[in-house]
């Protein structure tokens, strides 16, 4: 009786090798690529700078009708919020350049159709991840900010420092964009094998645990309404993933045959 292997033991077709490296060639591809993604975010980190003020107010701009004005505690507060924004935002915007990199150097050693499935994944996992970023700015700050603001308004009066505020924004946003890679990174398991969308429906109740879980950690207030804002959607993001992950399995990439 012939044992059928899982998928990420099936015998990929051939590749198309160029020049192999030695193992001394890929790290010194390797320090290439990393150079030139250090080099590509010191020069987005320059154009964040150069444009701070604007990314200042596009960030101030979901607490600007509650609060006007900021305050700073320290002489060196205000240097340290901006460099912080600055560092942040040059990531931002060189990260598809980061996958881009990170996709050239894996791709010789993979298949014709693994090398689809990789561009895919940077397309999409940069696409994600400013899915994300966006709902997090336009729907969960907003909601967010407004819970927090109207608390104690009639005896409280709300005196929030730059820093503290940016760093609030931009970790919120970073991380609503990282869970929102969710499905792209399911289906590039899926794609090597690691996990299967039977498998993923068998851990679905572990898997809102978890995701519960780290909805409570990213939201930035503890109340029951917030967490759901966030809980909900990557749940939803879940079930899109075992869908998704269908099509990275053998049988659907090979029309049912083996």
């Amino acid at each position: 009786m012939q044992t059928e292997l899982p998928p990420a033991l099936v015998q990929r077709p051939p590749r198309e090798d160029g020049p192999r490296l030695t193992l001394v060639g890929h790290l010194e591809e390797l320090r290439r690529r990393l150079g030139l993604s250090l080099a590509v975010w010191l020069m987005a980190v320059g154009v964040s700078a150069w444009q701070l003020d604007r990314i200042i107010g596009w960030l101030r701009r979901p607490i600007e009708p509650e609060l006007p004005h900021f305050a700073y505690f320290s002489p060196t507060e205000p240097l340290v919020a901006y460099v912080k924004v600055a560092v942040l935002s040059g990531f931002i915007l060189v990260m598809p350049f980061i996958l881009w990199q990170l996709w050239v150097f894996v791709r010789p050693g993979l298949s014709r159709r693994e090398r689809f499935y990789g561009l895919a994944f940077a397309v999409w996992g940069s696409a994600l991840f400013v899915a994300g970023g966006a709902f997090a700015y336009g729907f969960l700050l907003p909601v967010s900010l407004r819970f927090l603001l109207g608390i104690g308004t009639q005896y409280l009066q709300p005196v929030i420092s730059i820093d503290r505020y940016l760093s609030f924004v931009t970790t919120l946003i970073f991380w609503c964009g990282a869970v929102f890679e969710l499905p792209v990174v399911l289906f590039a398991l899926a794609t090597v094998g690691i996990v299967t969308p039977e498998w993923l429906r068998q851990q679905r109740p572990y898997a809102i645990l978890v995701l519960v879980t780290i909805a409570a950690i990213v939201t930035p207030t503890t109340d029951p309404v917030n967490l759901m804002l966030l809980a909900v959607p990557m749940v939803g993001l879940y079930e899109i993933s075992i869908l998704v992950c269908r099509f990275a399995m053998p049988d659907a990439r090979h029309g049912g045959k083996r």
